[in-house]
């Protein structure tokens, strides 16, 4: 049994396990750039350029420019010389060139579009937010403003003491007018018919 423990240790060598253990991925550690065949690029860069041509594909100065460029390709290849002409009468090199600028101007387009649409997306998503903290504010001061109201219903207004008060100066008036002597109507009401005809 002794001498098959001791094969199999002189098979694995010594260093095996620290080889394995730095083939694998480490937790602790960033991990190796990868190469990248493809080039990199910058992907807002290239967005903002895709906006600034489709904003120049959406004018008048293009469409006259290309006009021009069109109608100059379709004149030189007809009344220039032969030897100086490089597109003869179908123009298909014409054709060429219109149908590539149509591949290119399409995705720019949809690029800038979708660019945009983030852009509209994010504004209505801040608009919504802006309009529920509005709502919540308002829900708030219609509380508030109905409390107000509900505690103003109980206090005294100045109307009122004035009324109450008037009221007081018509009964010591009445009180006078009667007895021929000044009567709080606290002290007419304390007293009673009864011990007025008992006094008597």
């Amino acid at each position: 049994m002794a001498p098959e423990r001791e094969s199999t240790r002189e098979r694995t060598p010594a260093g095996a396990t620290a080889a394995t253990r730095s083939r694998t991925l480490r937790l602790d550690q960033p991990r190796p750039p990868r190469r990248r065949f493809l080039p990199e690029w910058d992907p807002e860069a290239f967005g903002r350029l895709s906006e600034r041509i489709a904003r120049f594909l959406g004018t008048g100065r293009f469409i006259v420019w290309m006009t021009v460029v069109i109608i100059l390709w379709v004149v030189w290849n007809i009344a220039a010389p032969a030897h100086l002409r490089f597109d003869n009468y179908p123009f298909i090199f014409l054709t060429l060139m219109l149908s590539l600028q149509a591949s290119y101007a399409a995705p720019l387009i949809l690029l800038a579009q979708n660019r945009q649409d983030d852009r509209d997306r994010v504004n209505l998503e801040q608009d919504r937010k802006q309009n529920e903290r509005s709502i919540a504010d308002t829900e708030y001061l219609t509380r508030e403003i109905a409390a107000l109201r509900m505690g103003l219903g109980e206090v005294a207004t100045r109307d009122w003491i004035r009324s109450e008060v008037q009221d007081l100066i018509k009964e010591l008036e009445d009180g006078r007018r009667h007895d021929g002597h000044v009567v709080f109507p606290a002290e007419r009401s304390e007293r009673s018919p009864g011990r007025d005809t008992d006094d008597r």
